[in-house]
């Protein structure tokens, strides 16, 4: 088995090793996987956080003895808490990076870092705080940053930064948990589930204080939540159906 992590600030991980195929998600600077499969060109990847798999490009990570990957694993996870800051290399560039990115492996790839992180787990009272940091970030499949996310990923990042763990993908994230019967059991930074007109969950967002709830739809935006699910006050109608409310915290 090999293991790699990523050097770089915001890195697609696809469904077939070809660019022009789908984007199931992205690695971030710091996050740290197993290589699977490994080509001339691309490698088959399994993240550690969510266990999500993906081909990435060979020419946008770097590969990691299995001792850092499992200290990595079990270390203590530091994460950039600002939208946007830099790390410095030790020749002296400066490298963007981006909320959510992992920090503790900076010294390892011989990198500085000047900026804000949260560690360890934070109360749920920081979830809300967290998530107001994405609004109006456009929606993109597979994304995972505040200049593209989509929902399962917005949830992920807002609860990653505060130390816990979700899937990659709403329906997994549904399985999480304990499940709530009303809204009004509901605290903010609870999660509520939406599901399609095959019953299959494929919607999430987080739920806010009196019946609001910040979501992915078209952008990161806040909406009115009741029993029946999503009302939009500007379209003037239900855009998604409530399926299940879950207590992560």
């Amino acid at each position: 088995m090999q293991y790699g992590i990523c050097h770089l600030s915001i890195v697609p991980i696809r469904v077939q090793p070809e660019d022009c195929t789908e984007m199931v998600s992205q690695l971030l600077y710091g996050e740290h996987f197993k290589v699977l499969e490994s080509r001339k060109k691309w490698s088959r990847i399994r993240v550690a956080h969510d266990q999500c798999e993906g081909w990435v490009s060979n020419l946008q990570f770097i590969f990691i003895p299995e001792a850092t990957y499992e200290d990595l694993d079990s270390g203590n996870k530091k994460v950039s808490s600002d939208v946007i800051s830099h790390i410095c290399s030790n020749n002296g560039m400066l490298l963007p990076i981006v909320l959510g990115s992992m920090i503790n492996a900076s010294h390892l790839l011989s990198h500085s870092f000047e900026g804000t992180v949260m560690e360890g787990e934070n109360p749920k009272s920081s979830l809300v705080e967290t998530a107001l940091l994405y609004l109006n970030a456009p929606y993109l499949k597979g994304g995972k940053t505040p200049f593209g996310i989509d929902c399962p990923g917005f949830t992920q990042m807002v609860y990653k930064i505060n130390g816990y763990s979700l899937k990659r993908d709403a329906e997994g994230q549904s399985k999480q948990g304990e499940p709530l019967s009303f809204i009004e059991e509901s605290e903010p930074g609870d999660l509520a589930f939406f599901d399609n007109n095959e019953g299959i969950i494929d919607h999430v967002g987080i739920i806010l204080k009196d019946n609001y709830i910040i979501h992915v739809h078209g952008y990161v935006r806040i909406d009115r939540l009741d029993h029946t699910g999503i009302f939009n006050t500007e379209e003037k109608l239900y855009t998604h159906k409530l399926r299940v409310i879950k207590k992560i915290l």
